[in-house]
């Protein structure tokens, strides 16, 4: 079973003044590439970082920080160069250690602040352009704590993953080119409007996907469930997850256009906080920017019953980002748990990108450091032994019965159950940085 304990604990203290509003361009017609080729050596605008050919970054300045309000618009647009397929791309914060010049992106705390799909697009057919629009105003304060800034600077990533292989053969004018799309990206915010409030952030999963074929991706093999698991180190008031979904993967038969229900659970509840199905009720309104004939909207107007058949995104439109209200959150150990029960994956095709991050309002905290633990539990339920992966130091490993007694100890990561009885057991995992965690496992 996997799980992520992870705690990233920031002040926010915000402002009041005038309003009044502003853009900020943060990247302009910036020139995505093939995101399965090689880093691309070609100049890019001052001040911007390509990471790889589908991520780009630029630093947001004090000055612009401070210019911020707490009503903030993201408009995204997207035109295509040599790609005419959908494809995913994202905006994205990242706290990086101050004064750094550069950073990898897998090392430093990130959030996802918007999703979108390209549609299917012909660079010489207008209109060669689709806006996306995200209201963005819950990370305001972000922007302007003090404790962030004083350890951190805070970075725009934009994301467009393209290929355009079928492009080279499709479209005129894109023989041996390898540039995919052009994206624009802009902050409208008005300006020096926040109310004095603390907040908390806690950044849980980017876009790591799930499915039920590959280790590490869902709780178990064949399972299409993930687990998180954190902890809090004190109260906190009007917590609310966000949640980023998509599927992607269609190919032999996997889950890019399949509804499929997603249940949310919380604290192991049995019921969930939130049930939802993928989709909108029509792509009609996105036609007019799926200028090339290669894809899912056919030549004639579909049925809002046809659409909602099959199409769990509408290329063209951008992915939702769902708000999952809490309440008050005592200290101590809380999981999140998403699950796709009807998911098919045929022949590993196919999975799940997931974003999420808790906030909520607290007392004031401090700057902590990340914390974070990653383990799996494998196989469960097992005959014979069970095996705990991670990467980081055991003190002590507790298995107890139904009863509450103890039937194993030791800090072994393989533990043979083979002599005990059939049934329900709950294994207790103690870190060396002081964090532990119970897992229920099964014996057959």
């Amino acid at each position: 079973m996997k799980k992520i304990l992870l705690i990233l604990t920031l002040i926010f203290i915000s402002i009041s003044g005038s309003s009044q509003s502003s853009t900020l361009t943060v990247f302009n017609q910036i020139l995505f590439y093939d995101g399965y080729a090689g880093v691309v050596n070609l100049p890019v605008p001052s001040g911007v970082i390509r990471h790889r050919n589908d991520l780009y970054a630029k630093q947001l300045t004090a000055s612009q920080l401070a210019s911020f309000g707490d009503a903030i618009t993201l408009n995204v647009s997207i035109s295509a160069d040599c790609d005419n397929y959908d494809r995913i791309g994202n905006v994205n914060l990242a706290f990086v250690p101050k004064n750094a010049t550069t950073y990898n992106p897998d090392l430093v705390p990130r959030i996802e602040l918007g999703r979108f799909i390209t549609p299917f697009m012909n660079k010489n057919v207008p209109p060669n352009l689709v806006p996306y629009t995200f209201n963005i105003d819950n990370v305001a304060k972000i922007f302007k704590d003090p404790g962030i800034n004083a350890t951190y600077d805070i970075w725009i990533e934009f994301e467009v993953f393209g290929v355009p292989y079928a492009a080279n053969t499709q479209i005129q004018g894109c023989a041996g080119i390898n540039s995919v799309f052009y994206g624009t990206l802009d902050i409208v915010s008005n300006t020096n409007s926040l109310i004095t409030n603390n907040n908390f952030l806690l950044p849980l999963n980017f876009k790591k996907n799930l499915n039920n074929y590959q280790a590490g991706a869902s709780d178990a093999i064949g399972s299409s469930t993930r687990t998180i698991a954190f902890n809090l180190p004190t109260t906190m008031d009007n917590a609310s997850f966000y949640l980023i979904t998509s599927n992607h993967g269609s190919n032999s038969g996997g889950e890019e256009y399949e509804r499929r229900l997603h249940k949310v659970y919380f604290n192991n509840l049995l019921i969930p906080v939130l049930n939802y199905t993928p989709g909108e009720l029509t792509c009609e309104p996105y036609r007019i920017y799926n200028t090339q004939g290669n894809g899912i909207y056919g030549p004639t107007p579909r049925s809002d019953a046809e659409w909602q058949s099959f199409s769990n995104w509408c290329p063209g439109a951008k992915i939702p980002i769902r708000k999952i209200p809490l309440g008050a959150l005592n200290p101590g150990n809380h999981t999140f748990r998403i699950s796709i029960p009807n998911a098919v994956f045929v022949g590993g095709e196919g999975y799940f990108p997931i974003s999420l991050y808790l906030q909520a309002s607290n007392a004031v905290l401090g700057l902590e450091a990340v914390k974070k633990v990653e383990y799996s539990v494998f196989p469960n339920p097992s005959n014979n032994s069970i095996s705990i992966a991670t990467s980081d130091a055991l003190e002590n490993v507790i298995i107890s019965n139904s009863l509450g007694q103890q039937v194993f100890q030791g800090n072994s990561k393989q533990i043979d159950i083979s002599n005990f009885s059939n049934g329900v057991y709950f294994l207790h995992l103690q870190f060396d940085n002081n964090i532990s965690v119970t897992e229920k496992i099964i014996k057959n």
